[in-house]
């Protein structure tokens, strides 16, 4: 049997002068290393918004140049910390899909696909975002999120 760990850090600690840092690239690949610590086969977390989030909250320590040489602000190099912290990809990386938002739900769930993958990630789940709509609509999603990880020109960055 294989374990899908969700890797999520939630405190309300990690909200400082009004930016949330739970989605944080260190605080989520904090929680992928210990994912994967123990064992589990996939780890599931979300798409990183920031980064810093050690500083800012002055939870643990860290040098800063983890923010000046491994990873930029970039979407993609933000997720790329996130795999790197789940044993350099050996034990893959799925982002969630998000809440449905609505009308931009398709393109939402195709850039955090693309970026997944062009960081070296697994895949994308998108349970909110494509069941919760008719079903022409979910369907459409899906298979947008598939074309993603099967075109070939879309690479790691």
């Amino acid at each position: 049997m294989a374990t899908v760990l969700w890797c999520y850090v939630r405190n309300n600690a990690f909200k400082v002068d009004g930016v949330d840092y739970s989605a944080a690239a260190d605080f989520t690949g904090q929680a992928n290393h210990l994912g994967v610590t123990i064992q589990a086969d996939i780890i599931k977390q979300k798409l990183p918004t920031n980064n810093g989030g050690y500083l800012a909250t002055k939870h643990g320590k860290t040098s800063k140049l983890v923010y000046e040489k491994l990873t930029t602000d970039h979407p993609i190099d933000l997720a790329r910390y996130q795999v790197a912290n789940c044993y350099m990809g050996r034990v893959g990386l799925i982002n969630s899909g998000g809440e449905s938002m609505g009308a931009t739900d398709l393109a939402e769930a195709v850039t955090t696909a693309v970026v997944n993958k062009r960081a070296g990630g697994m895949g994308l789940i998108s349970g909110r975002k494509a069941f919760q709509k008719p079903m022409g609509e979910g369907i459409e999603l899906l298979n947008a999120i598939q074309d993603v990880y099967l075109d070939k020109s879309i690479t790691i960055a």
